[in-house]
């Protein structure tokens, strides 16, 4: 496919008439073709008036289209082939495998969406029947659903190119929940976003869907950012991204007539908890792990473990010498643009100046490497030094030693929201584990035992979210199917007639759902 450098409004490619981007391979610091001119505020409310007419439309598709709708999307990415991994080889550094396992991973979360849609269990279907003979008073029929919020602007993520981008889960779950999407590609991949969004408009056409269900926009300023957010038509955000950046679309989303809920994930350090007799029992393989998820992906995760919290002794001093010991012999790594390198030489000389560097990863052989860090600090000096306690998104973490469990408490209670939060520990902890858990869950939207934060499983389950500055609103999760409920709201029905009711609130159940009856669960 021939990249065209223009943006998708629905059905139609149009060419930007802003300021150019031009995607970089940070492997070479060479410039990519084609240039992608940005949007206007013209093109902006031009998208945005295709969405608001596809949504009434869009919204009340049958559960096995909407459904059919996700798989296409998944079908059509897969169908791009090799051109989509080269591309964004090309404009990340990221290895080959890398990528073919995040195509996996955003055609997997797509289809699961498609399976929850199908279940329709998200409608959450209350149903409480008339009672007229109720003394003192009657009560009326009433019938829940959840329904579509409107229109969702979407921000793609810089360091996941495709399932945290243009068809990641963001899309996906909006998508799923019956909300149009406008995406605006991340600046770093452009070439990308505009295979999988033409991927994506594909699959809009292939199923009758209205074309305003899907549009994509490029932008190199805050112009098409802040003009999406502000647009009346938008009732929603997704947003994967500095801690700056969210801010500003909340901020830009509250001033707002109508405020609007802005889903942004933003900033974590997802603390690791070393415990003493998982220490003494395996310190070396706990060493080995740390190493290998600090340093994974040139540490450009989210879930990277950026701060390790342990008491001191000889079995933390051991733990110390094999991480640096395996540290000293990791290569450095490509980052994904010189934008994030730059950010991550300030954090890592930040640190540098408040903290006792420990050990560092084998020196660069090129542009935009990331060098892997570690540095330590005492817990008195962590919690009276703020800047210790920021994000250095890449591959350094910081260790902080507890003279015992209190200083360990103490530190705890002073961190921010968090993403994640791991315990390492053997039976022998369990007590001291235990006094910590209440801190932690008001902290973290999820607490691993015995693991490694990186991976984010797409499931059920999973949390992947967390009190502020973590994420701007704890009560969601960006990935895993809860993450559909984001874009709904409740609506009731009071006494309307059968043949008036939506599908799901029908009195037959045309749907088959398990709805909650008089207050007992249908089978």
């Amino acid at each position: 496919m021939t990249l065209t450098g223009n943006m998708l409004i629905g059905q139609h490619s149009i060419p930007g008439t802003g300021a150019a981007l031009r995607a970089l391979n940070p492997a070479t610091n060479a410039a990519l073709e084609p240039a992608y001119p940005g949007g206007s505020a013209e093109h902006v409310a031009q998208a945005c008036a295709l969405a608001w007419s596809a949504f009434d439309s869009y919204r009340e598709t049958s559960l096995l289209a909407r459904a059919e709708f996700l798989e296409t999307i998944a079908n059509e990415i897969e169908a791009l082939g090799d051109e989509l991994i080269e591309r964004a080889v090309a404009e990340t550094g990221l290895p080959h495998a890398r990528i073919q396992g995040e195509r996996g991973r955003t055609c997997q979360q797509l289809r699961t969406f498609a399976r929850t849609v199908r279940a329709g269990e998200w409608l959450d279907v209350r149903i409480d029947t008339a009672q007229p003979g109720r003394q003192p008073l009657p009560r009326a029929d009433l019938r829940q659903r959840q329904v579509p919020l409107g229109p969702v602007a979407v921000f793609g993520a810089s360091n996941f190119p495709l399932a945290f981008s243009v068809a990641g889960g963001d899309t996906a779950s909006a998508l799923a929940a019956g909300c149009p999407v406008i995406v605006k590609a991340h600046g770093a991949h452009p070439g990308t976003s505009e295979l999988v969004g033409r991927a994506l408009a594909r699959a809009v056409k292939q199923c009758g869907l209205p074309e305003g269900v899907f549009s994509l926009l490029y932008g190199s300023g805050r112009e098409v950012g802040i003009a999406l957010v502000t647009d009346p038509r938008i009732k929603a955000v997704g947003f994967t991204g500095s801690q700056s950046g969210g801010i500003a679309l909340c901020q830009a989303a509250q001033a707002r007539p109508e405020p609007i809920p802005v889903y942004a994930e933003m900033s974590s350090i997802n603390p690791v908890y070393l415990f003493p007799a998982a220490l003494k029992a395996r310190g070396e393989a706990l060493a080995q792990g740390f190493v290998t998820s600090l340093t994974q992906g040139a540490g450009q995760f989210c879930t990277n473990p950026g701060l390790v919290i342990a008491v001191q002794g000889a079995q933390l001093e051991q733990f110390v010498s094999v991480a640096s010991s395996l540290l000293q012999r990791s290569p450095a790594q490509t980052m994904l643009t010189p934008g994030i390198f730059q950010a991550y030489e300030a954090g890592v000389g930040a640190l540098a100046e408040h903290a006792h560097p420990v050990a560092s990863g084998l020196p660069a052989q090129g542009s935009n490497q990331c060098q892997a860090q570690l540095f330590s600090t005492h817990a008195q000096d962590f919690l009276a030094n703020p800047h210790l306690q920021g994000e250095v998104f890449g591959a350094a973490a910081l260790l902080v030693q507890c003279v015992d469990d209190g200083e360990m408490r103490r530190v705890t209670e002073h961190l921010e929201g968090q993403l994640t939060a791991t315990l390492h520990l053997d039976e022998g902890d369990l007590e001291q584990a235990q006094g910590l858990l209440p801190t932690l869950e008001r902290k973290a939207g999820r607490l691993l035992v015995n693991g490694w934060p990186t991976g984010v499983e797409v499931c059920d389950a999973m949390v992947h979210g967390g009190p502020f500055p973590a994420t701007s609103d704890s009560r969601s999760t960006s990935v895993g199917t809860a993450a559909i409920l984001r874009f709904l709201r409740p609506v009731c029905y009071q006494d309307f007639p059968d043949s008036l009711l939506p599908e799901a609130l029908k009195q037959d159940n045309p749907l088959a759902l398990r709805r909650l009856l008089d207050g007992q669960r249908e089978a």
